[in-house]
């Protein structure tokens, strides 16, 4: 079969690949009928996330088709058509039976390794280095999905490729963003970065009953989408975003701060974020948290501080005295998807919630690498890039 594969920092190739078969009797073999590149790919991509391997294969935004069951799932059947959230998950352990499926305990073949880094290990991801499993991604044109009777859905006849894709990870992490902020009536959400998870977490602020949210970003395209939602809109490169803030809140700060960016800020949003960079290069770090750091100066005293932009490792001159000492609440996960699915699904097929809005870009498998390099550099116009195998 066709796949986009990981051959180094910047070197995404679509090339042949052994099908996937079934390993275990709850497995299921999809066709994936369509699927996506994520912002956090871009990591990968940049080669800042470790334990990644020639010729793995990539994505966790899949769906499609179900062509082949094992024989102790019962949940599936082939032709069945289903959305596959990007975390593995067991449904069976401690976390999985909580609801906190992104924290599997039987999911990461590799937990040892996590363990080191994290002190606890994860769910496994698809696509997404070694440290989280090593599974074959969804970027391709089967996809083998353990645990099958967990995590995948039927999606809901009518129900288009467009709207259906982003349950498997978007959507529900813009959602849990805002869910994060315990939005009460006129709040201000601020939300760092508008690519497409930060353009779900806008809406889904409004939809939970937020009064204003401040959209910050730079590119002009990703405002302007912002902007349409009804946010109002900072350019980083044009304003200080501190002050602004400051002074649309009236000098108190925004009631809760979404980090929707994670480790790799435009260089440009600062002087610590230039720091940062030339300290990841020289390996005196591991990430670069200008956003964060932003983010919790901007929010009010006890407010909250939602991540859900990408870390992986050791953070830097983080402001824990400014933390500290207002009160700040900090929410953060690896979205568990599975938590999140019956209610955007009903979003969604009941019209409150259409995410095709953020696709600017599709086309096949042999147009990924080059793509992956357009949203990347945030040029002609793409914000989110569908592939259909």
């Amino acid at each position: 079969m066709k796949a986009l594969t990981w051959h180094g920092k910047g070197d995404i190739r679509c090339e042949t690949v052994p099908d996937p078969a079934i390993e275990h009797g709850r497995d299921a073999i999809i066709r994936v009928s369509s699927c996506a590149i994520c912002g956090s790919d871009l990591h990968l991509f940049d080669g800042v996330m470790p334990s990644m391997h020639h010729g793995d294969v990539l994505g966790h935004e899949a769906m499609g088709e179900v062509v082949e069951v094992g024989r102790d799932n019962q949940a599936l059947s082939v032709g069945d058509r289903v959305v596959v959230p990007f975390t593995i998950s067991c449904g069976e352990c401690f976390f999985c039976r909580r609801g906190f499926f992104s924290g599997c305990e039987r999911s990461n073949p590799n937990a040892a390794d996590a363990k080191k880094l994290w002190g606890q290990s994860p769910a496994g991801l698809f696509g997404y280095s070694h440290l989280l499993g090593g599974y074959a991604g969804g970027q391709a044109e089967y996809l083998r999905v353990p645990y099958a009777d967990v995590g995948p859905i039927r999606v809901p006849d009518g129900m288009p490729d467009e709207q259906a894709l982003f349950l498997s990870d978007i959507f529900p992490t813009g959602y849990m963003a805002a869910g994060f902020c315990d939005i009460q009536p006129d709040d201000t959400i601020a939300v760092w970065g508008c690519g497409p998870v930060g353009q779900m977490a806008i809406r889904s602020a409004f939809l939970l009953g937020a009064g204003r949210v401040i959209a910050i970003d730079t590119v002009p395209e990703r405002l302007a989408m912002a902007q349409a939602a009804g946010a109002l809109t900072l350019d980083f490169m044009a304003e200080d975003i501190y002050d602004r803030i400051q002074e649309l809140t009236r000098g108190r700060g925004a009631d809760a701060c979404i980090d929707a960016v994670g480790t790799e800020p435009e260089t440009r949003s600062g002087l610590d974020a230039v720091i940062d960079r030339v300290k990841v290069a020289a390996f005196m770090g591991t990430d670069r948290p200008h956003v964060l750091r932003q983010a919790i100066q901007c929010c009010r005293n006890f407010g909250t501080v939602s991540i859900v932009g990408v870390y992986g490792g050791l953070l830097d001159k983080i402001p824990m005295g400014s933390a500290i000492n207002r009160g700040l609440t900090f929410r953060m996960a690896q979205t568990p998807v599975q938590r999140y699915l019956p209610r955007l699904v009903e979003l969604i097929t009941s019209g409150r919630f259409d995410p095709s809005f953020v696709v600017t870009h599709q086309a096949g498998l042999d147009a990924g690498p080059d793509l992956y390099a357009t949203f990347r550099d945030k040029a002609d116009g793409c914000v989110k890039v569908m592939l259909r195998p």
